[in-house]
């Protein structure tokens, strides 16, 4: 597997691949319908993953990363930098989501680790980001995965609640 950071100069994607990012996101039905992100989880058409990457795209310290294998767009990761918060040190993770008839095959896991790894290159010393309270699977996820609960409080963009979670990026030997 790897992960192709996405860009684009002008705001907008090739065509072939806002389909298969279109499908990616509309293959998450339940998680769209936790989150609220788009107004019909059950129609989530190109334009608004369009709207949604370019968004992303826009932010400066945002990286939207594309995960392959065998050629085929499996997953996006959406990181940044820094948090708004001038006290938080810590790079997030902003998004991970998978294909959902991939999901159960470690693809997230993979990605995660690679993501960590890109962290831990870039000499960061842990990674932070936000679940919503609504989505017990996403926070066994990433419990699974290391990450500990560290607050509790709305997320910034939509004011639903978050649980805050920390993982520390030890040193490789």
């Amino acid at each position: 597997m790897l992960l192709e950071q996405l860009s684009s100069t002008d705001g907008s994607l090739p065509a072939e691949l806002l389909t298969e990012l279109t499908a990616l996101y509309a293959s998450n039905r339940e998680f769209h319908a936790l989150s609220g992100d788009f107004p019909d989880p059950d129609d989530v058409r190109p334009e608004q993953v369009a709207a949604a990457l370019a968004d992303e795209l826009a932010h400066p310290d945002a990286e939207v990363l594309l995960a392959r294998s065998e050629g085929r767009v499996v997953g996006i990761v959406v990181t940044l930098a820094r948090h708004p918060d001038p006290a938080d040190p810590d790079p997030w993770i902003g998004l991970l989501m998978v294909d959902a008839a991939e999901q159960g095959k470690g693809y997230g896991r993979r990605v995660a680790t690679l993501v960590e790894e890109r962290f831990r290159s870039g000499g960061r010393r842990a990674v932070r980001l936000a679940v919503l309270d609504n989505n017990p699977n996403g926070l066994a996820f990433w419990t699974a995965l290391g990450y500990e609960v560290i607050d509790h409080r709305p997320d910034r963009a939509h004011g639903r609640p978050c649980a805050v979670l920390r993982k520390v990026l030890r040193t490789r030997q």
